[in-house]
């Protein structure tokens, strides 16, 4: 094969060779075409310096990086799952061949009619507000692509099967308020477990979805992580937000400090977008024995957030708590109070949420959650089908019409068996919400990392010690964060068998989880009544604490010099949302950026053939951007060679494809040693997980609580504490090692010994 190039100057004549070079394919046999398109690339040859013995005098030129294109890519990540199985299925029986979900026929070129973002754009937030509370139908926001799914399968959902469906929405059903698609606990999952960038999830669903408001959830100083960020972090990732297409945002703290709050929602109204301030409802309004959160409560956070110039007034009802008189209470005594729209947030993992919401629409509520039909119920949200008729032909008539919402409902039927692995065992609603007041959105993904530590068996006292912990904290609001510091607490007690005495006692030495530590030192915020400083004083080892709003004693970021950082982590320039990502999540993002290089963008695979592979002969189609389609089959799947590699071979657009994954079952398994119970020297792993952290090094000299090192396990992070005086004499464990409840991790000597 030849290739000439042409061109008026030598550089434009350099430019088309390398495209052609590029864009060349030989299928077969081995070509130079790598070695060429360094040659051309070189500096001398782009110059003209060259002689016949250019090649000979430059010997880098073969120092080749074969480059790695996006179909071979994938095939690798898809031979890796072949082979080595998706490490987020594993244990998961393989469920066959699985049906293509029924995506609407909804052509482009169909009348695509204005929703509530033009209007946005038309009225701006504080008109948009105003036409809100106006309204005699009751708006309506579907948490289908991201509450919905977060509370029901611990937010597996996928890009992939987001996007099928969302021209549908833009075209069929503009009557909607909003789309809740963006934040919560999707930002971090979709990293670390789904291999996805979040910003592009929301940039995809934008471009199909370009008329209906898109919702986010921020946890006001926390963002989207579990921990307070200093100022200027909020402030830059609310504007990456507000930039990449959230239009709404709902913005709330875990323990109900409006102080807490400001920053976020400063943060909402620079970028003039609309803030809706929600307030978190625990407790029981109509039981006049549980005095802390009464309506009066309620009633002054809302005249506080209305104060701080929010344009609509969220009630987050996170576990599903608000009973329906309670609902029409708090809804009556919010609007005579407060002049902004009311939107109403609820779970029915009670079986009774439904009637919650129609009684606030009695009392007038101006908007609601609902997830589609089959995400509906158990840990999500009620049944947005079942509310449009419950309402039709009332005068909260939500206006939407029923063939949309049915093939919707299709759709998502199908979807859902996808993740059938990842729900929870819930098949009804469950009274005993009433008792331990567990968020909808954090059940499933407790039930999960149960799951993970080998302690699902004994869920029920996992849900008694999240009863116990609550009462020990003093009976806190419970959403993600604090939800967190009491799962966390729970899940460590019950995995060490300790009882709510052994943690009170201050005799008693216990290692506490890190995100416990972080609450009673203050890191997020002032909790209603102060701390238990019993509690306090144990957990904090006699230490001080803040009183005043994180924020206040952070400094802040120095982005460039972070985004410096960055680059040199990951060996490439990085876009400013990248870098919002990795202000958010940084070990978590680094090994995502480590991840995309490897395979590339996985989210446009179709969700069975990314859990499970492909089946043999089945065809794949996989949609890369418009006008680049790749169809992808398995012919066979070779054996293991001498250095544990397994071939795949593949056809790719009908041509003949062979990938290597090293097959991790032929590698000896390590075995760990474990912690002797006898030895005062020898610390063990108190939970399964991967050491996250060492603080210590060997030789080194450690004071009894010092921290030694943090295991992470499930997003829930365990400090280590040195139990007594003495020198590091080994470091068994080594940072990134995963470990097993009584691993050996290092052993101290006593100065004694």
């Amino acid at each position: 094969e030849k290739i000439t190039a042409w061109a008026p100057t030598p550089e434009e004549a350099v430019a088309r060779m390398d495209r052609a070079l590029r864009e060349f394919r030989v299928r077969g046999v081995k070509t130079n075409l790598f070695f060429l398109e360094g040659l051309i690339a070189h500096p001398r040859f782009q110059a003209g310096d060259v002689t016949t013995r250019f090649i000979d005098e430059t010997p880098e030129l073969f120092d080749l990086e074969q480059p790695r294109d996006r179909g071979t890519r994938l095939l690798d990540f898809i031979g890796d799952v072949l082979v080595n199985g998706n490490p987020e299925v594993a244990g998961h029986p393989e469920p066959g061949r699985l049906p293509a979900a029924p995506v609407p026929d909804v052509p482009y070129h169909s009348r695509l009619e204005q929703g509530t973002r033009d209007r946005l754009r038309e009225l701006g937030p504080e008109g948009f507000a105003r036409w809100m509370r106006a309204q005699e139908r009751l708006l309506l926001t579907d948490t289908s692509f991201r509450d919905a799914h977060q509370s029901l399968m611990a937010t597996r959902m996928r890009t992939y099967d987001l996007l099928q469906i969302a021209p549908l929405y833009a075209r069929k059903l503009p009557g909607l308020l909003s789309l809740e698609c963006w934040g919560g606990a999707t930002f971090d999952v979709a990293m670390r477990f789904l291999k996805e960038d979040p910003w592009d999830r929301l940039a995809a669903l934008r471009e199909r979805v370009p008329n209906i408001l898109f919702q986010m959830l921020l946890r006001a100083s926390n963002a989207v992580g579990y921990t307070n960020y200093p100022d200027n972090v909020v402030r830059f990732f609310v504007a990456q937000a507000a930039e990449a297409g959230v239009d709404l945002f709902r913005v709330f703290d875990s323990l109900n400090w409006v102080e807490n709050m400001r920053v976020g929602m400063d943060a909402v109204l620079e970028a003039g977008t609309l803030c809706e301030a929600a307030i978190c409802y625990t407790g029981d309004i109509l039981d006049p024995a549980r005095t802390k959160y009464d309506l009066a409560y309620y009633v002054d956070i809302a005249r506080q957030l209305e104060a701080a110039g929010a344009h609509i007034l969220g009630i987050k009802d996170m576990a599903g708590l608000c009973k329906p008189e309670a609902a029409r209470r708090l809804v009556r005594a919010l609007r005579e109070e407060v002049g902004i729209p009311v939107h109403f947030h609820t779970h029915d993992t009670s079986g009774v949420s439904a009637a919650s919401v129609l009684a606030a629409a009695d009392a007038g509520v101006d908007a609601a959650d609902a997830a589609m039909d089959p995400l509906s119920g158990l840990t999500s949200q009620p049944n947005l089908g079942s509310i449009v008729e419950a309402l039709r032909h009332t005068e909260r008539d939500t206006g939407l019409a029923r063939e949309p919402l049915d093939e919707a409902a299709a759709y998502w039927e199908v979807v859902r068996r996808y993740y059938a692995g990842f729900e929870s065992d819930i098949r009804a609603g469950a009274s005993e919400v009433y008792l331990h007041e567990m968020p909808g959105g954090q059940y499933t993904n407790l039930r999960q990392q149960a799951r993970a530590l080998g302690i699902e068996d004994r869920w029920r006292e996992v849900a008694r010690t999240y009863t116990d912990v609550n009462t020990m904290l003093g009976d806190i609001v419970k959403v993600t964060p604090t939800s967190k510091v009491v799962g966390d607490l729970a899940v460590f007690m019950v995995t060490n068998d300790l009882t709510a005495d052994d943690v009170l006692d201050p005799e008693h030495e216990i290692t506490f989880p890190e995100s416990v530590v972080g609450y009673f030192h203050g890191d997020l915020g002032q909790p209603p009544g102060g701390f238990p400083q019993q509690l306090q004083r144990k957990v904090l080892k006699g230490g001080s604490h803040l009183k005043v709003r994180p924020g206040e004693e952070l400094e802040p970021v120095e982005l460039d010099a972070v985004r410096e950082e960055l680059q040199e982590k990951v060996g490439r320039a990085v876009t400013d949302r990248e870098l919002a990502s990795y202000l958010m999540y940084p070990r978590v993002f680094v090994d995502f950026a480590d991840f995309q290089r490897r395979f590339g963008d996985v989210s446009v695979l179709p969700t069975p053939a990314f859990f499970w592979g492909l089946h043999q002969d089945e065809e794949l189609a996989v949609h890369l951007e418009a006008g680049k389609t790749l169809f992808i089959r398995i012919l066979a799947l070779g054996d293991h060679d001498s250095e544990g590699y397994r071939s795949i071979y593949f056809e790719l657009n009908g041509q003949p494809r062979e990938v290597r994954a090293r097959d991790h079952s032929m590698e000896p398994a390590e075995a760990r040693r474990k912690a002797d119970e006898g030895h005062p020297g020898h610390v063990g792993a108190p939970v399964s997980g991967m050491v996250a952290s060492l603080s210590v090094a060997e030789d080194e000299r450690v004071t009894k609580g010092a921290v030694l090192l943090t295991i992470e396990a499930m997003k829930m992070e365990v400090e280590v504490f040195a139990e007594t005086d003495g020198v590091v004499e080994e470091l068994v464990a080594e940072d990134g090692a995963h470990v097993d409840v009584g691993d050996l991790l290092l052993v101290v000597q006593a100065p004694d010994d």
